[in-house]
């Protein structure tokens, strides 16, 4: 998520956006907590922790659910369906494309072997679900292939976290509406 966060805050500059007004609303502190999280998850494998593993099932309920205050807080209902339908459509191709593959996600490393995030001999030791991709891998298009160094994503991934990324635009506009018109407003008075 490091990466897209990084793009969306970039987005949000290029539009003119301020990024500190994030942090004026509590509806952003689960998000952040949630991210740094993540972060802690994801880097832990270079530390050779592998304990956090277990608890991969519970991040992407965590994430959405991380974003419900600032849904309710700025009405953000529209990014959020929006969100919503790329998840949707991110898992169902990740079903499918697990279906195709006996129930296995197969997984292509390149850049996270030079990193080290992952090893070839602990690979398959890591979870049920993944399992190092081959010749015999079907719709290899649609399996975990980009690949971060600290993350290997498949194309359903990245819709998956289409939906951080739309919210968290969402949330950087609307707390700029918020908080940089309170801000103007306070300057004319005084």
């Amino acid at each position: 998520m490091i990466v897209e966060i990084i793009l969306v805050c970039f987005l949000a500059k290029i539009k003119r956006y301020k990024l500190k007004y994030l942090f004026y609303s509590w509806t952003f502190y689960p998000v952040l907590i949630v991210q740094c999280l993540l972060v802690v998850f994801q880097f832990s494998i270079f530390f050779d922790s592998y304990y956090f593993v277990r608890f991969v099932p519970a991040v992407e309920p965590a994430i959405i659910f991380s974003f419900v205050f600032a849904l309710f807080v700025y009405r953000l209902y529209g990014p959020a369906v929006s969100g919503a339908l790329a998840v949707a459509f991110g898992t169902v191709l990740n079903k499918f494309v697990i279906a195709q593959n006996g129930g296995k996600m197969p997984v292509f490393p390149s850049l996270s072997y030079v990193t080290g995030y992952v090893a070839p001999e602990t690979f398959s030791s890591l979870d049920s679900l993944h399992v190092l991709g081959g010749s015999g891998t079907k719709f290899k298009f649609l399996t975990d292939y980009i690949d971060y160094g600290y993350s290997i994503l498949s194309p359903g991934d990245v819709f998956i976290h289409l939906f951080v990324c739309i919210m968290l635009f969402y949330l950087i506009k609307a707390v700029n509406i918020r908080y940089g018109d309170l801000k103007q407003e306070m300057k004319g008075v005084g």
